[in-house]
This record gives structure tokens, C-alpha cells and sequence, in this order.
């Protein structure tokens, strides 16, 4: 994996010539040879665990009752549909109906829809393309790829280490260049992650024969964490 391009670093070359009065608010950092600041990066791919879905279901009738009683008969439709794919989480909004005007010699339409929204296992992806994706009055949207949520502290403390170390050897580069080679770590602020990327699956139906939807194709999630390391070079 590429490595991810990272902030140059600071070197203050605050050189030891005894103590100042520290700004109100702030901690002096004591260093008896050369401050260096470093900004280290990590991040990791992991594997996908579910598949995190929402999908908008329409329907439109004479009268709003008409409508509603459209959208509801649909609702019966990809609910099933989901049920059968084991979707966790199910999730359905209220109803909500607009006008649309008539055109022409077409009268006044009363519109209505609402979203759905859940998460399925990826080996499922495929179902849920073709199977939901395609029943009448269904708009499907991107999914979200999601990590295994009991992962999440492990993942953390491996890209804790990989950014300090990270860090530590930038500041090793420019150390040894000054001829202080011997770094002691003195602050470290953390400056957070990002969250999984989202992702677009494509909805539109496939041909017969054609090779299915992969959800091996699809990005897997991605974390990252950065820090500020301040060392004192000696």
C-alpha cells in the first residue's frame, strides 16, 4: 500500500538557554538540547463485515389514501425481500406524501414514499442488487462498507504504534543530521481517525448471464489516525 504522504516536519531549534515563563494556559516542555516536532500517520484496510444499506420506496395514486395504500403494499414487498437477505437493524420511516401537478390532459398525482434502511452479511450483495434493487417503486442507494465493530480497540492501538513510530522516525532522520541523536518523547497529542469511506454500488439491474454484483470489489473500510509527537534530541 501506498504510503500515505505526510506533513514535513518542524524543527524549532529551541537550543537549551535556560528556562521562559510559559504562555497562560499552556505547560513548558523542559529539554536540555534541541525540541523537535514530528507529525506521525497510520492507517489500515479492514475487512468488511456488513454492508450498511438505505433505500427510498415511491409510489403515487388519485388520492393520498390511494397513494399510501401503494407505498404500503410495496413496503410489504421489500420488507420480505429484506427478511429473506437476514437484514439486521431494519429501519423504516414515517410515510410522507406530496402533489404532483398534472400535465397536459393528465390530472393531479398524489405522491408518496419513505426510506428503509438496515445492514446485510456482503455475500448477500448480489440479492440485494438484483432481488430488492429491481421491485417496483425502489431506489436503491450507495452502501456502506463497515468494519467488525469488536476490532475497533485493537485497531486503535496498532495505529497508535505505527504513528508514533512513525513519527519517532522522522525525528530520528533530522536528529542524527544535528548530532543529537539520543530522542526522549516529551508531549504527544492525538488528532484523531476518519471514519469508513463510503462507497457507490452500482443499483441499475444486470443482463442474464452477465457476472454478478461483487461485494469483494467494493472498498473496504479504512481508518487513520494521526499524532504530534515534541522530542528533545540530545
Amino acid at each position: 500500500m501506498r504510503r500515505p504522504l505526510l506533513l514535513p516536519l518542524l524543527v524549532p531549534l529551541l537550543l537549551a538557554a535556560g528556562p521562559s515563563e510559559p504562555a497562560h494556559g499552556q505547560v513548558q516542555l523542559r529539554c536540555d538540547g534541541t525540541l523537535l516536532e514530528a507529525r506521525g500517520a497510520a492507517e489500515r484496510r479492514q475487512p468488511a463485515r456488513w454492508l450498511r444499506l438505505s433505500l427510498g420506496i415511491e409510489a403515487e395514486g388519485a388520492t393520498a389514501d390511494a397513494a399510501l395504500a401503494s407505498l404500503q403494499s410495496r413496503l410489504a414487498a421489500v420488507r420480505e425481500g429484506l427478511r429473506t437477505l437476514g437484514v439486521e437493524e431494519l429501519r423504516v420511516s414515517s410515510p410522507q406524501t406530496w402533489q404532483r401537478p398534472g400535465e397536459g390532459r393528465r390530472p393531479d398525482r398524489v405522491q408518496a414514499g419513505l426510506q428503509v434502511s438496515g445492514r446485510v452479511a456482503p455475500p448477500r450483495f448480489q440479492e440485494l442488487v438484483r432481488g430488492v434493487g429491481s421491485l417496483a417503486g425502489v431506489r436503491l442507494a450507495p452502501v456502506a462498507v463497515e468494519a467488525d465493530p469488536a476490532e475497533a480497540e485493537r485497531l486503535r492501538r496498532d495505529l497508535l504504534r505505527a504513528a508514533y513510530r512513525d513519527a519517532l522516525a522522522q525525528a530520528g532522520e533530522v536528529a542524527a543530521v544535528i548530532g543529537r541523536p539520543l530522542l526522549s518523547p516529551l508531549e504527544v497529542q492525538l488528532e484523531g481517525g476518519g471514519p469508513p469511506i463510503a462507497l457507490r454500488a452500482a443499483a441499475a439491474p444486470a443482463a442474464d448471464g452477465v457476472p454478478p454484483f461483487d461485494p469483494g470489489e467494493l472498498e473496504p473500510p479504512l481508518s487513520r489516525l494521526s499524532l504530534l509527537v515534541r522530542f528533545c534530541a540530545r
